[in-house]
């Protein structure tokens, strides 16, 4: 148990540590591919949706009805669901984390930009920022309750969260750089929002390390599906038909899916 634990936080800084990555893509670039955004961002969200349907809510109800029988076992998994549902809804009226497109120009501003379209920048980078820690840590929940399940559900959440992890750390990193003109602030600025992840992760380990509790687990997992069904739906996918043609954003959707559903078959 203590090992699975330590893997499944491991997992959890691994896929938080890739908004790192994709800052240090972006800004080793005078140039971002709108294309490379549709793709990672709608093969990402095919694939969380895929995981939570057909991986995270099924083993949240199998948790579930032993304990509470049949029917009321299979209602709690779905109010849980919609719960987490209703729960980041709420989260994004108050702090919304649309990867924003006036951050992510096809050129970088010309050097001599006014102070204040400096100051918006960096506000714009800031708030991102906050917004994706905000939604990054149910995401270390999800990544953290999957592989304490099971190993290989573990790291497919961690790989599909991860890819969508790059172009949200390329669009913090963006605006502040834009703004600063400094590489190392934009990383960092960055890099720690990738943070709430494993945050996310060691809550799900104090949570679960004393008290094992298969109800609250059964719920939390539910909750957390419907996190991740949120996110790519009202997020991931919205930003995808954003930065490239509706049938290429539909298309990663459906490879994230297909990717996702073979990985899976293959891990069984």
């Amino acid at each position: 148990m203590a090992d699975q634990s330590l893997l499944a936080l491991g997992l959890t800084c691994l896929a938080g540590l890739s908004t790192g990555i994709g800052s240090l893509i972006g800004l080793s670039s005078r140039r971002f591919s709108s294309q490379f955004l549709t793709l990672s961002l709608g093969f990402s969200a095919g694939a969380m949706v895929y995981v939570s349907l057909v991986e995270i809510l099924p083993k949240a109800r199998l948790s579930l009805e032993p304990l509470l029988g049949l029917r009321l076992g299979y209602a709690s998994t779905v109010l849980a669901f919609f719960a987490g549902i209703v729960l980041m809804g709420l989260v994004d009226a108050l702090l919304p984390a649309h990867v924003p497109a006036a951050a992510l120009h096809d050129e970088l501003p010309p050097s001599n930009d006014d102070a204040p379209r400096r100051r918006r920048l960096l506000r714009m980078g800031v708030f991102s920022a906050l917004a994706i820690c905000i939604h990054n840590f149910p995401e270390g929940l999800a990544t953290f309750l999957g592989a304490l399940s099971n190993p290989k559900l573990g790291v497919s959440i961690a790989v599909a969260i991860a890819i969508h992890n790059i172009p949200e750390g390329l669009a913090v990193s963006a605006p502040v750089f834009f703004a600063t003109r400094s590489r190392a602030k934009a990383f960092w600025v960055s890099f720690l929002s990738g943070l709430a992840e494993p945050v996310g992760g060691l809550a799900g380990y104090l949570m679960f390390r004393s008290f094992p509790n298969p109800l609250a687990f059964g719920l939390v997992f539910a909750a957390v599906a419907g996190v991740m069904v949120y996110v790519s739906l009202d997020e991931l996918l919205p930003a995808a038909k954003d930065y490239g043609e509706h049938r290429l954003a539909i298309g990663s959707l459906m490879a994230g899916m297909a990717v996702m559903a073979l990985s899976l078959v293959a891990l069984a």
